[in-house]
């Protein structure tokens, strides 16, 4: 389970004192005690699933990657450079990334399975996406390339 892995890495991370990999792991660990919190209900305490972690960290790096736009802009390169670090750190519990190929080859899939004509029937494309490939795939291309598909 990656919420086990994660809690691993942490004490690798204190055991080898890697103080930069051990802040960012804590900062994934409370962010995915965040998203446990906001998903309790009153019959289920339980915290998310896998897929949702996956989602979670595809975010948390998104983040950074606008961080490193504006500190770059801005001429701050330590602080660019620190968000790159924690990206590095937030890959390492991220699936293999699927590359150009695989992101059309699954969009076509996606599209004759979901029998999608027109751009209307994107999000039935985008959520069976979602469901398929969790944390393997950079949806904001997939959402382009569904886009293209369906347009033309």
């Amino acid at each position: 389970m990656l919420r086990d892995k994660l809690n691993e890495a942490m004490k690798d991370a204190m055991r080898a004192r890697e103080t930069a990999a051990l802040g960012t792991i804590r900062l994934i660990l409370a962010k995915l005690k965040d998203v446990d919190i906001a998903a309790r209900t009153e019959t289920s305490r339980e915290g998310v699933s896998d897929d949702r972690i996956l989602s979670m960290l595809q975010g948390m790096i998104k983040q950074r990657n606008e961080s490193i736009t504006l500190y770059e802009k801005g001429n701050r390169a330590d602080l660019a450079e620190k968000e790159k670090a924690e990206i590095t750190v937030i890959e390492r519990f991220l699936p293999k990334q699927m590359d150009d190929a695989a992101v059309d080859a699954a969009v076509r899939e996606a599209v004759s399975a979901a029998g999608a004509t027109t751009v209307k029937d994107m999000g039935g494309v985008m959520a069976a996406l979602k469901t398929k490939y969790a944390g393997q795939m950079d949806f904001a291309m997939a959402s382009a390339a569904v886009k293209k598909a369906l347009a033309g």
